[in-house]
């Protein structure tokens, strides 16, 4: 008995699951990746893994320090 609410119990939560994303707006997949491109592309210019920071500009380039012992 206790099995059989188990499952009915299951059922109405995944009813209302579904009756919650009858409403949700989706997108096409073509049209969310163009956004992204559109958007990589625009930002692409501050990426520091495609456009270098230059040397001198670079917080985490080596300080270089020359310790010497006397």
């Amino acid at each position: 008995m206790s099995n059989n609410l188990a499952k009915i119990v299951e059922a109405r939560k995944d009813v209302e699951q579904l009756k919650m994303e009858v409403n949700i707006e989706r997108m096409k997949v073509s049209l969310v990746v163009s956004d992204i491109l559109i958007f990589c592309q625009s930002h692409s210019f501050s990426d520091p893994l495609i456009s270098p920071i230059p040397p001198a500009e670079n917080p985490f380039r080596d300080k270089r320090l020359v310790c010497t012992v006397l």
